[in-house]
């Protein structure tokens, strides 16, 4: 990647498909150049689809949920001698089930990718927008961040995770030039659910927003310095305003018969 560059420089997680890939459009759109970062070699195709109009783009193929796969992004961010604009910490995977059923390497996995990764790159990342007084953050938490979320029960705890980390942080660096928003999506139209092995839940089989809708969404409020965004659809926001009102009990009912497993097959 050249090292001399009038364009901004965004880094974006989780960018194969998904949320993740229409982030990374959006920062293009934008006057972005790109490091983009997954795990699957699906991160080169991205690439070739995102370079356009002079904006130049950089494939890691990482695993975020190793300390050997955040290290070896860092490095990149590092190596290319540029500061870092815009952080967008988007990788994530879920791994549904009931709790006593489901492997405990699934479950760890995820509080490595969706938790410790986020962590890991912001303390390595963020420091260096501080030092240079400006800088946005965007943290990809879930609509399921702000309620139990029976038979997905560490993804849901992952997502609070996220949210909470995301607000704090934002507090501690309010007077820096650094702003951190947090995106909470609903059920959106990706491969996650097909990942997470939910395909037979109702929240698989109903209705879902589109990834892009939610990612022009994200970018627009990260781009303003916004605090948090619940993203796409009246749907997702009608939820996120009554998980702000309903007792814990309630909320953990209701997200129980949307993430059982078999409950897509009801009528």
């Amino acid at each position: 990647m050249a090292t001399i560059n009038t364009r901004k420089l965004a880094v974006v997680t989780g960018a194969s498909s998904g949320i993740g890939f229409h982030l990374a459009q959006e920062c293009a759109r934008n006057g972005f150049d790109l490091i983009i970062c997954a795990e699957d070699d699906a991160i080169h195709g991205a690439a070739t689809e995102l370079v356009a109009d002079g904006t130049l783009v950089e494939p890691v193929q990482a695993d975020l949920s190793t300390p050997e796969g955040v290290e070896r992004l860092v490095t990149a961010v590092k190596a290319s001698l540029r500061p870092v604009d815009a952080i967008l910490l988007n990788a994530g995977i879920g791994a549904a089930g009931r709790f006593l059923e489901t492997s405990i390497v699934d479950d760890l996995r995820q509080i490595s990718l969706n938790c410790a990764a986020v962590v890991y790159l912001a303390k390595m990342l963020v420091p260096d927008m501080v030092a240079r007084k400006q800088g946005r953050v965007l943290i990809t938490a879930s609509i399921a961040s702000t309620t139990p979320v029976p038979y997905n029960a560490v993804y849901g705890a992952t997502k609070a995770f996220d949210l909470s980390f995301a607000e704090a942080l934002r507090y501690e660096l309010k007077d820096t030039g650094v702003t951190v928003t947090a995106l909470q999506p609903g059920p959106t139209d990706t491969a996650f659910f097909a990942r997470a092995r939910m395909e037979d839940t109702k929240v698989a089989t109903d209705k879902k927003d589109d990834p892009a809708d939610v990612a022009a969404a994200g970018f627009a409020a990260m781009m303003k310095g916004e605090d948090s965004v619940i993203a796409a659809s009246l749907k997702t926001k009608l939820m996120g305003a009554a998980n702000e009102v309903l007792p814990e009990t309630t909320k953990a009912g209701i997200q129980a018969r949307y993430h059982e497993p078999g409950s897509g097959k009801r009528d």
